[in-house]
């Protein structure tokens, strides 16, 4: 009925933290970029766009398919489970145990996302020829 409110709402203030913390990165960065850097990190600001990005996705197909299903109207009031009181207690149901528990498993993916990117980025190791630049 309404269960990707709670990801789009996660996907707005990810969004926002996005924003914020793109901002602090600019104002942080050094200019001294060397052009032979052959592997970058990825800063904190890309990884919490890559939850943004899913949790977006993820909520526009849901909230597609509840248009498909006739769930979602284009006018007041724009879920038919808000008609009538015994489906808004219903709606209400859902989006606390299903949208909460889609949310929660957007971000554990995340999460682990997150967690394979820091080993990947762990495990690159650089080696120095013998001048002592990086190879």
């Amino acid at each position: 009925m309404a269960c990707f409110i709670v990801p789009a709402a996660e996907a707005i203030a990810a969004t926002v933290a996005v924003r914020i913390l793109e901002s602090k990165e600019k104002k942080s960065e050094t200019m001294c970029m060397a052009e032979d850097v052959k592997h970058v990190k990825a800063g904190f600001s890309r990884k919490v766009k890559w939850l943004s990005k899913l949790l977006w996705g993820g909520s526009s197909l849901l909230a597609f398919e509840h248009v498909w299903h006739g769930e979602v109207h284009p006018f007041f009031p724009f879920l038919t489970a808000a008609e009538s009181p015994e489906s808004f207690v219903a709606m209400l149901n859902e989006v606390s145990t299903v949208g909460v528990g889609m949310a929660l498993t957007v971000t554990a993916a995340w999460l682990g996302m997150i967690a394979a990117s820091h080993i990947s980025d762990k495990s690159t190791n650089y080696t120095k020829d013998m001048a002592g630049e990086k190879i």
